[in-house]
């Protein structure tokens, strides 16, 4: 049976490991000839917080700044994901953004992350895992755990590299 790859999903936290995690993102889809889709998911703020801060600052102006804090997160996956592929996977044709896709968006990390797997039908998903031993998953779980107890399709997990 041979496996089918079109569609690859790239969860990132914009962390080094993350960037570790995306050259397998992007190995994979050089190899398969995917279409490898980057989401960095913001989680949303309290909204008390957010009454608040919009209160002080006003709510247009706070609008503005959260639209322009999306925009900076957006410019950094995108020169992030440059700097990896520079003459690497020029068969994806990465510079025209032909097969390489930058999603950034508010929400619950894992719920956004199984919606867009879902959306997106994607054949695998990438994460990156921080790999802080075992009580921190007993006490606070991560978003690769609790996505991967989720998932209902393919998943590489690349954990931080040691050294």
């Amino acid at each position: 049976m041979a496996i089918k790859c079109r569609t690859i999903l790239f969860a990132t936290d914009l962390t080094d490991n993350a960037a570790h995690a995306l050259e397998y993102a992007l190995d994979m889809a050089t190899r398969y000839q995917a279409k490898l889709h980057v989401l960095h998911v913001m989680p949303e703020m309290d909204a008390r917080v957010v009454n608040y801060v919009a209160s002080v600052i006003g709510e247009d102006q706070f609008a503005d700044y959260e639209l322009a804090h999306e925009a900076d997160i957006q410019g950094q996956l995108k020169e992030r994901v440059k700097q990896f592929t520079q003459g690497e996977v020029d068969s994806l044709r990465i510079n025209s953004g032909e097969h390489v896709s930058i999603e950034v968006c508010h929400g619950q990390p894992v719920e956004e992350i199984l919606r867009r797997a879902e959306s997106l039908d994607a054949d695998l998903v990438v994460l990156g895992s921080h790999g802080k031993g075992r009580m921190h998953y007993v006490f606070l779980g991560s978003v690769a755990e609790k996505v991967l107890h989720r998932l209902n399709r393919p998943a590489l997990v690349v954990p931080l590299p040691r050294g």
